[in-house]
């Protein structure tokens, strides 16, 4: 083969190859856009996840699709819908449980007769409140510190008597004045229990308490234990009373509350608490039923004459109505009080139907003999019951026989 179909040969096999290297990439870019998916909204196209990934360039005849910005979200801010409740305030009382250890306080704890009891109250001008019985004590067993940011509460040695209501609360101050933070109050009910001792102690064996109409009526007996069951007794007859939860309620922080008071109930009565075995009884609790009114009386006073001569006889009544069997007491202040003139009075009662409801109708007389100058004033009818009093008044004038004359003379005259 000549020099000159050699250098031919060659020609068409670099033609060949160059032909082959430019098929390559357009046959890769036609395959890249089927891969493509086709969307006609842009929205639809997702951008990519990649770090780092960087977007093609723009070709004169070809057009890359572009994935949409993503658009800058705004926080959402979550309202409440109307009445829905608004969180209550945070705990400013906390239990130490140990050192460096604490836990929030909630309605109640129950803590080992013995135990230690230290609480912290969060505020700068903090005042705090617990069972009478360790105010009595002075600074043995209670101690109580003030710093900057709280105060403490320390019971040392604790007993069964320490049982009750602990509360705390800040104030704030300005200059000289202080008032109390309704959202910087918190309590706690704390329960030192004995298996051995049931109820809270108390002084007296036998307690009197008043059963009366208008209001609820309680008997403090109190458990040192709320997983003590707790019923209530009469002891003679002896038996045991009903408690329904409506007319009579148990709370172990309190004792039995008497909601309707009635005549019926009146007697000796006591609690009995039963816990692990252990039967034990509370103070005896005489109950006396008052009928108690349901307010003070409303009296009203009229003068058998408000002008009344010189020397003449009147009297004054002073009447109120209240509930049957409720006893209004009356008492008078009169201008002859002044000159010792002793008080002249008759009282009676009488059971009146007044707008459909039977009433008694109390009424008290006040007769003055032979009026006398110094008997001219206001005339004041007090009427009391166990609920309060009421005082109601009346002017009487006394004429002189001066002025009877020229009155009968200017009569007589033409």
């Amino acid at each position: 083969m000549n020099p000159r179909d050699i250098c031919f040969l060659a020609y068409v096999l670099f033609f060949c190859v160059v032909s082959a290297k430019s098929r390559v990439p357009t046959e890769a870019t036609k395959d890249m856009r089927k891969s493509i998916p086709k969307s006609s909204d842009p929205s639809e196209v997702k951008p990519s996840r990649g770090l780092g990934h960087k977007k093609p360039q723009k070709a004169d005849s070809q057009k890359v699709l572009e994935a949409p910005r993503a658009r800058k979200s705004r926080p959402q801010v979550e309202t409440q819908p109307p009445g829905a409740l608004v969180p209550s305030p945070p705990s400013i009382l906390i239990q130490v449980v140990g050192k460096g250890q604490f836990q929030k306080v909630g309605d109640s704890l129950s803590l080992r007769a013995g135990d230690a009891l230290e609480l912290r109250c969060r505020g700068k001008s903090v005042h705090w409140r617990f069972p009478v019985y360790l105010e009595e004590e002075g600074e043995g067993r209670l101690r109580i510190k003030h710093f900057t940011q709280y105060s403490q509460l320390l019971v040392m040695n604790s007993t069964i008597a320490d049982t009750g209501e602990y509360s705390c609360w800040s104030r704030y101050c300005q200059d000289s004045e202080c008032r109390d933070v309704k959202d910087r109050t918190n309590k706690t009910f704390v329960f030192f229990t004995d298996q051995q001792e049931l109820f809270v102690p108390t002084e007296d064996y036998y307690e009197v308490v008043q059963l009366r109409t208008n209001q609820p009526t309680l008997l403090p007996c109190q458990v040192t234990s709320p997983e003590a069951q707790v019923t209530l007794h009469r002891e003679f007859p002896p038996e045991e009373v009903a408690v329904d939860g409506v007319d009579i309620s148990f709370d172990a922080k309190k004792g039995f509350t008497i909601h309707r008071p009635r005549a019926s109930l009146a007697g000796s009565l006591f609690c009995m608490a039963s816990l692990g075995g252990i039967h034990q009884i509370s103070t005896k609790y005489i109950l006396i039923y008052i009928n108690y009114p349901s307010s003070s009386p409303k009296p009203t006073i009229q003068a058998s004459a408000t002008s009344v001569p010189l020397g003449e006889h009147f009297n004054v009544t002073c009447t109120a109505l209240g509930e049957p069997e409720i006893t209004v007491d009356f008492t008078w202040e009169y201008p002859g009080q002044l000159m010792g003139r002793p008080p002249y009075v008759s009282e009676c009662s009488t059971v009146v139907r007044r707008a459909g409801q039977v009433q008694q109708e109390w009424e008290s007389v006040l007769y003055v003999e032979e009026a006398r100058a110094k008997d001219q004033g206001i005339y004041t009818c007090r009427a009391t019951n166990l609920q309060g009093t009421s005082t109601a008044s009346t002017r009487i004038r006394i004429l002189q026989p001066s002025r009877i004359l020229v009155s009968a003379d200017k009569a007589g005259d033409p």
